[in-house]
């Protein structure tokens, strides 16, 4: 005689889970700000509010906050890569955002990717989440890294079932 059987678990992605998200983000972004001067308080607010409501609705496939020189990511720059977690023990301590880089003449910039579940929803569905995000977006082009740079994979953050897996720009 032989059993077998089945265990299944479904999760639902709430609001509070994509705050958990935003929240760690707004952390490091907290610190960027300790160390560099931007961003603003204000900025930041706003950031963590896009990325709450993005991610409540799966619109993000990754999106880049820190300095850019002469339209090129330098240090300090920070990558976040949503995913799906099937297991959700994986949640760090955000910060240890690197002090001492040398950012003269460089700007704070973000820049955010829509996922493929973004573009699934449809234009009214689209435009009226875009309606309450506190930052309005308009294309560009996505700068590129130094050289000598790479983005080494260093936290993960989750809640829900889902992840913003942190990567930080380092050089060689």
């Amino acid at each position: 005689m032989s059993y077998s059987y089945t265990v299944s678990e479904a999760k639902t992605f709430t609001l509070t889970h994509a705050r958990h998200l935003a929240a760690k983000v707004a952390t490091d972004l907290k610190r960027m700000q300790r160390f560099y001067g931007s961003p603003s308080d204000t900025y930041i607010t706003n950031l963590e509010g896009e990325l709450t409501e993005l991610l409540k609705h799966g619109g993000v496939s990754y999106v880049l906050y820190g300095f850019k020189r002469n339209g090129v990511w330098i240090e300090p720059t920070l990558r976040y890569d949503a995913k799906d977690l099937a297991d959700g023990s994986l949640d760090d301590d955000p910060g240890r955002v690197l002090p001492g880089k040398n950012i003269d003449g460089a700007s704070f910039y973000s820049y955010l990717v829509h996922s493929s579940s973004w573009y699934r929803l449809s234009d009214s569905e689209r435009q009226e989440i875009e309606a309450r995000l506190p930052i309005q977006r308009t294309s560009a082009a996505q700068p590129t890294a130094g050289g000598s740079l790479y983005f080494a994979d260093d936290r993960t953050y989750s809640s829900g079932g889902r992840a913003l897996a942190r990567s930080t720009l380092r050089s060689y």
